[in-house]
């Protein structure tokens, strides 16, 4: 059974709005409220993007994870993402290494970098 794109809409805008009042009404961290309108607005959301795919072979530009999925495959990801940016960091301060000593700036009285000197 296909749903009406626009009823479809409709329901999803319906979730939004008591998404947001079950947030703004929070009780807790784990509030049912907030978690019964989280999981109504992920169904909304994805029968919306069900129904504009069958009627008119177009999506939405979101995606929502399974929180099991998520927890096993996003750990490893945002692990790599970090050791990425770690590396990325140590290179751009390696390179400003290099700068400061072949021109000598970057130190003021040999200890630490002038940046680093703080005046009262």
């Amino acid at each position: 059974m296909t749903t009406e794109p626009r009823a479809a809409l409709d329901r999803l805008i319906a979730a939004l709005e008591a998404h947001l009042d079950a947030a703004s009404k929070r009780a807790g961290e784990a509030d049912p409220a907030v978690v019964a309108a989280y999981q109504t607005l992920a169904d909304a959301f994805e029968t919306y993007d069900e129904s504009l795919y069958d009627a008119f072979d177009e999506v939405t530009p979101f995606v929502l994870y399974d929180d099991a999925e998520d927890a096993l495959a996003g750990e490893d990801d945002e692990d790599d993402d970090l050791e990425d940016l770690d590396d990325d960091l140590d290179d751009f301060d390696d390179d400003e290494d290099e700068d400061d000593s072949e021109d000598g700036a970057g130190e003021r009285d040999g200890n630490a970098p002038a940046a680093a000197v703080r005046r009262p």
